[in-house]
């Protein structure tokens, strides 16, 4: 039988493959038997991760990109196509966040946040979606998070553009179902990337954010990737316009009490 959750022979563009979640999921790609592209801002990030898909029996390449950079995104993802032969699948997972209250956001830091998170998943899933939807098949996954649905204090940028993306793929998903192409979103929680890493040094705060989440811990790189290679599967081809929750259970728990006599 035909294994439904392998990538075999597959072109598959990672955009963030340089570190974090994007590296994961560029390994656990070429893991599945997917050529890799390894886009990154920082190409160097990009090559080194390559080099190690290489080195480990893969097929992996790398390219330089920044996704604010419409033009150059689009050129990125036509060479990564050309090189590749096709296109099969693109992931975007860069964004960016600051930690402020509203009152103390800057019109810069709003900027900042919207350009990569918004502007850059949006430029990456036109130039994806043009050459997919021309080829009739094939699959995007972008990156939400738990905060398109709930939030604290200091998130709301972040969190609107996370909402951003959700409503992105929904609709990108309706627009390119014709053309046989599925788009969907990762929801991940709090997941241990040098994004984090701020957090992860604060013990109360990681631990905080630990307690959170019905599985009591935080989430490595690697349990992003592999719901990712799930979606990107045909073991997923009904599957479209959907957010992947990978939580943990965070959003599932309201609260950590648990009521008299409901122990065990």
């Amino acid at each position: 039988m035909i294994d439904k959750f392998r990538l075999d022979g597959r072109g598959v563009a990672v955009v963030g493959a340089g570190s974090g979640i994007g590296e994961a999921v560029a390994r656990a790609c070429a893991q599945q038997g997917a050529r890799v592209a390894c886009l990154d801002v920082r190409g160097a990030e990009g090559e080194r991760v390559a080099q190690a898909i290489g080195e480990s029996g893969g097929v992996a390449h790398a390219q330089a990109v920044d996704v604010v950079d419409g033009a150059a995104t689009r050129a990125a993802l036509d060479a990564t196509r050309d090189r590749l032969g096709r296109l099969d699948a693109v992931v975007c997972t860069p964004s960016i966040n600051v930690r402020k209250p509203i009152l103390a956001y800057t019109e810069d830091e709003l900027d900042r946040v919207v350009r990569v998170n918004v502007k850059g998943n949006f430029n990456v899933l036109q130039a994806a979606g043009r050459i997919l939807t021309e080829q009739r098949s094939g699959n995007i996954v972008l990156f939400s998070s738990i905060r398109s649905q709930v939030v604290e204090p200091g998130q709301a940028v972040y969190a609107a553009t996370k909402a951003a993306i959700v409503q992105m793929a929904r609709t990108a998903a309706a627009e390119f179902a014709p053309f046989g192409v599925r788009v969907n979103a990762v929801g991940p929680g709090v997941v241990e990337t040098p994004l984090t890493a701020p957090i992860k040094a604060n013990a109360e705060w990681y631990g905080a954010y630990a307690a959170k989440s019905a599985l009591q811990r935080w989430a490595t790189a690697d349990e992003m990737a592999w719901p990712t290679v799930f979606l990107l599967s045909d073991a997923a081809s009904y599957i479209t316009g959907t957010v992947l929750f990978v939580d943990g259970g965070w959003l599932a728990v309201d609260g950590r009490f648990t009521p008299p006599g409901m122990v065990g």
